[in-house]
């Protein structure tokens, strides 16, 4: 009974997370036309890294804080993926597409359980299943499907279009790195790596945001523009920032990561409902693309699990131990000695 109460908590945590991830797209595109992605980043992670903090001192007391003999530079590379390279990168290249933009953006979370076997590949030299590898060509074919809305002739015609999704895709990879970089600190909580790489990551967007900002790369937001999409930063900030995040978190930890990584199709799913609803409707292809992803993440999913089910079937059954030579078919075998490394 209580493992179905726990099931029915992560299904509930995860689908909070994954709908609160798939709205924030098409609340973008609203956003973006009053302010830069790049100080809104800086807003919204001031806001969900202060929640962050203050929950980890809850959880963890002040021994959240201790930080001596960590690998800081190690979590300030992971955290500035994150929280620069992702959010920035996610949100200037749906700025740069346009209407679209929010469909495009969505479909890259779809993409990311499957780059993780790419990232897994290169940074701890874990070789993906076979068929792994088949999923992963599946799930980038959706992709192209929905950026080049069916037409690949349009697509390679126009290359400068391929700068603002590759962006994105860029932004996706970047996300992984930094939810594998979890892997490199095994003593932190959940909650303690976020709320540390968040506060770290920050500093660095702050940094190239003030540079930008400078520059003239962007115009300096008006005190009008950040009052208008106050809204929405708050939107972003607590409810796909801070509450999204540890939904998915507490989420995973009842369900388990194989059973969570499914939601992700949710994410697109969300943002083509929400951009139908706001007058930005999908094409029929674009459609096609994103099943075809999603089908990649669950066909791949089901291939993992049967992959896990014979490799414990094989560590289970025992294996035959040879008969001696001085055996015969009248004698009694000896029994077996277990071999010595």
């Amino acid at each position: 009974m209580n493992d179905q109460k726990n099931y029915g908590r992560g299904v509930l945590l995860c689908l909070l997370a994954t709908v609160s991830w798939g709205a924030m797209f098409p609340l973008m595109d609203v956003t973006l036309k009053h302010i830069d992605p790049f100080t809104f980043t800086c807003l919204r992670y001031a806001i969900a890294g202060a929640m962050f903090l203050v929950f980890l001192k809850l959880r963890e007391g002040a021994a959240g804080f201790k930080l001596k003999g960590e690998r800081i530079g190690l979590a300030w590379l992971f955290g500035t993926a994150g929280f620069a390279g992702f959010q920035f990168l996610v949100f200037f290249g749906q700025d740069l597409i346009g209407d679209r933009g929010a469909l495009n953006a969505s479909i890259m979370m779809a993409t990311m359980p499957m780059m993780g076997f790419l990232v897994n590949w290169v940074l701890r030299k874990v070789v993906p299943p076979k068929g792994a590898l088949a999923f992963i060509a599946m799930s980038f074919v959706g992709v192209i499907l929905v950026v080049s809305d069916g037409s690949l002739s349009t697509l390679l015609a126009h290359p400068s279009d391929f700068g603002p999704d590759a962006l994105l895709l860029f932004a996706a990879l970047c996300w992984v790195i930094y939810t594998s970089g979890a892997t490199y600190f095994p003593a932190w909580s959940p909650i303690k790596y976020t709320a540390i790489t968040t506060v770290l990551g920050l500093a660095s967007a702050t940094v190239i945001t003030a540079i930008i900002l400078a520059t003239g790369g962007v115009p300096v937001p008006t005190a009008h523009a950040v009052t208008t999409v106050l809204p929405e930063l708050a939107y972003m900030s607590v409810v796909a920032g801070f509450v999204g995040v540890l939904g998915w978190n507490f989420g995973n930890k009842y369900l388990g990561p194989l059973n969570g990584v499914l939601f992700m199709d949710v994410v697109p799913v969300t943002a083509f409902i929400i951009s139908a609803l706001t007058g930005v409707i999908p094409a029929g292809m674009q459609v096609a693309g994103a099943s075809l992803t999603a089908l990649a993440l669950v066909f791949n999913n089901l291939y993992l699990r049967r992959v896990a089910r014979r490799t414990a079937a094989a560590r289970t059954t025992p294996q035959p131990q040879p008969v001696t030579a001085t055996a015969t078919a009248t004698e009694e075998a000896p029994t077996p000695v277990a071999a010595r490394g």
